[in-house]
């Protein structure tokens, strides 16, 4: 990531990455679309060419997601019994729509704490 040199007081990276926001100047949108990333900032002109999110939401997602999904399913399952049609009406959605915030807001969270940090690629000093 290139140097900083803008003024903006510190924004959190949880706040940023529950409101998809810019994570310098928190006022203008980080995503365009669902997760693809704008180029820079509509409100600071922050460039986002720094962003590597990398596979880190996918997995979280998967992760937090079955785990929770597929064990209020189970617990169901064992306490009442439901029909088969019931589970794929109420678990498929909650899946689905867990999966699509999540992955949005863990991806944002993780482009927040990379400009917090001033993360980079990892680069080997031959020198």
């Amino acid at each position: 990531m290139t140097e900083d040199t803008a003024q903006f007081p510190p924004v959190d990276p949880v706040k940023a990455a529950l409101s998809a926001s810019c994570p310098r100047c928190g006022n203008g949108r980080l995503f365009d679309g669902l997760t693809k990333p704008k180029t820079q900032c509509s409100s600071c002109g922050l460039d986002y060419s720094f962003i590597d999110a990398g596979d880190g939401p996918a997995i979280f997602v998967i992760l937090l997601v079955d785990f929770l999904v597929v064990g209020l399913a189970v617990w169901v399952e064992i306490n009442y019994q439901p029909s088969i049609w019931l589970h794929l009406l109420v678990f498929a959605p909650l899946a689905v729509a867990l999966s699509l915030w999540l992955m949005r807001t863990l991806k944002a969270w993780l482009i927040a704490m990379q400009y917090k940090h001033n993360a980079s690629e990892g680069a080997i000093d031959r020198g």
